[in-house]
């Protein structure tokens, strides 16, 4: 059984395990302000996966205090604004943004999550300035790489935008997060598992896997609530991710193996509220079935 964990990867580098602080950049949408859209992505809730108020200090002490059980006097951290699309506003304000979650010592690395489509000259060149800094990891949702799937969740760009983007933070250097969302309307496993290889094939270093799951005031939940929208069972989840693990390179990383909403606003499954037994779910069957990452590209080759 193997796959190449950031967990892992983080304790190998750093020496102790290291915490992502969600912030909040202020950013909005372009699927969401008019430019492309005003309704967002089919899933999306408007208020973003995670919220918060104040400025980045203030942020980043708040955010350190939702973890300070589970830390040591050494603690580092990742920097991870993580709703809606961070590289979407006027350069200045991104990069003071952008400095003052760097700026404090344990914070290590900086994630920024945002869009292919909005990853302009000025925006590479300010994430190419802050990488000579520390490093910085730029996380792309891409779900899907199938057409019919990508216009039922407005996605908003189609596959070569995401091809360029990659190439783009790549060749700067900068560490490239992609998102896959397993159990989207209408997709069979087999769908899933090439969304996974072509991930895998396109230079990204990262890969993070989702579950679908249904929040209160979105489109998809009025989907779901009419019958036009099923979700995963656990088990049909862990079949789909361990051939996707199978079918992704050894190096390439895998930042997450499931994504859990807010419980306040969950409305299905309801399973993917218990995070811990998820995951134990997961690594038992990961163990079971004897789950290496790749594997099904080695057997592929001649």
């Amino acid at each position: 059984m193997y796959w190449n964990s950031l967990n892992d990867r983080l304790r190998e580098q750093y020496g102790t395990k290291v915490y992502k602080l969600a912030l909040s950049s202020g950013c909005s949408c372009p699927n969401r302000d008019g430019t492309l859209g005003e309704r967002g992505c089919l899933f999306c809730d408007g208020a973003g996966a995670f919220a918060a108020s104040g400025d980045i200090p203030e942020q980043l002490a708040a955010a350190k205090a939702r973890v300070v059980s589970k830390t040591g006097p050494d603690a580092r951290y990742i920097a991870y604004f993580q709703s809606f699309t961070n590289t979407y506003g006027p350069i200045d304000r991104l990069r003071s943004l952008y400095l003052a979650a760097l700026e404090p010592e344990e914070v290590v690395a900086l994630s920024i999550a945002t869009r292919p489509d909005c990853l302009g000259p000025e925006v590479l060149n300010l994430l190419t300035e802050l990488n000579a800094v520390k490093p910085v990891w730029v996380e792309l949702g891409l779900q899907t790489i199938h057409p019919a799937t990508v216009a039922r969740i407005r996605r908003g760009y189609d596959l070569p935008v995401f091809d360029r983007a990659v190439k783009d933070l790549r060749a700067r250097g900068l560490t490239v997060v992609v998102h896959q969302i397993l159990g989207l309307p209408g997709e069979t496993p087999e769908m899933m598992t090439k969304t996974a290889q072509y991930i895998g094939n396109s230079g990204a270093n990262g890969v993070k896997f989702h579950l679908l799951h249904v929040l209160r005031n979105t489109e998809l939940a009025r989907e779901w609530e009419a019958g036009r929208v099923e979700t995963m069972t656990l088990e049909a989840y862990i079949r789909v991710l361990e051939e996707c693990v199978r079918h992704i390179p050894r190096e390439l990383v895998i930042h997450r193996l499931t994504g859990d909403g807010a419980k306040r606003d969950l409305l299905a499954p309801l399973w993917s509220g218990d995070k811990k037994r998820v995951l134990n779910a997961i690594h038992h069957a990961f163990l079971r079935d004897d789950v290496e990452q790749g594997s099904a590209l080695e057997s592929k080759k001649p």
